[in-house]
Order: structure tokens, then C-alpha cells, then sequence
């Protein structure tokens, strides 16, 4: 296993694990938020996530196009790679213009609709670290 592959290996399972977290105790916690507290807490969400995640997005999608421009070919690997647009194109139809809407307040409806759309990344994501370690069969 060469050092590229390790990081690209490592940030895909921290994102896996991240994406966890959301889904099952961040995204149902805005339910909880006092609607009159609800846009500051949002607004604090998506800046402090966005310091986590946005690296680590740039990471995982650099260390693959790394490897797969040096000709890393496994089955899985390419697989794994493909999911990244994928989780990227659900960011941008999906999550980011709820999160935009919910930026303007409370809104129970669409707290849920984030919740069940996110599902979608979650599951692309775990597939993802799945894949990525098969690599190494």
C-alpha cells in the first residue's frame, strides 16, 4: 500500500464516519433547535462543518484522481471513484439548497426532507470505504 493510497484510504473512512455523525444525531438534532435560536444555530453548523468537510472533500477527490492518473485499475477502486460525483451532484441538487432554505429559519418539513436526502450520500459513502478497502484484497 503506497502513502497516496493510505491518505486517500484514511480521509474516505474519516468522511464515512462523519457522514454518521450527520445523519443519525446532527441533522435530527435541528428538530430540537427552538425555532427563534434556529438560524444562528444553522448558520454555526454549516460554518464549522464547512471547515471539516471542505478539506477533506478536496483530499479525497485529489488522492483518487492521483491514483487513478497513475494507473490504479482495480474493479472496486473505480467503482469507489465513480460514487464521488455522484456524492458531490447529491451535495449540490440536495443538501445545499435545503440548507440555504433553512439558513432563512425553522422548517420542520424540510429538516425532515434533508434528513431522508442525505441518505443518499450517507449510503454512497459508506459504499465508498467499503470499496476503497477491497482495494486492498
Amino acid at each position: 500500500m503506497t502513502w497516496l493510497f493510505s491518505i486517500h484510504l484514511a480521509v474516505t473512512w474519516m468522511l464515512v464516519g462523519l457522514i454518521w455523525v450527520v445523519q443519525i444525531l446532527v441533522y435530527p438534532q435541528f428538530r430540537r433547535v427552538a425555532p427563534a435560536e434556529f438560524r444562528d444555530y444553522h448558520f454555526a453548523h454549516c460554518f464549522r462543518i464547512g471547515l471539516i468537510v471542505a478539506p477533506l472533500l478536496f483530499v479525497e477527490a485529489a488522492t483518487a484522481a492521483w491514483l487513478l492518473y497513475e494507473g490504479r485499475q482495480a474493479q472496486p477502486f473505480i467503482i469507489s471513484s465513480g460514487l464521488i460525483p455522484i456524492i458531490w451532484l447529491t451535495t449540490a441538487v440536495f443538501q445545499a439548497p435545503i440548507h440555504t432554505r433553512l439558513g432563512r429559519g425553522f422548517d420542520a418539513p424540510l429538516i425532515r426532507r434533508l434528513i431522508l436526502t442525505n441518505w443518499i450520500r450517507t449510503l454512497a459513502w459508506t459504499a465508498r470505504g467499503i470499496l476503497v478497502s477491497l482495494t486492498l484484497l
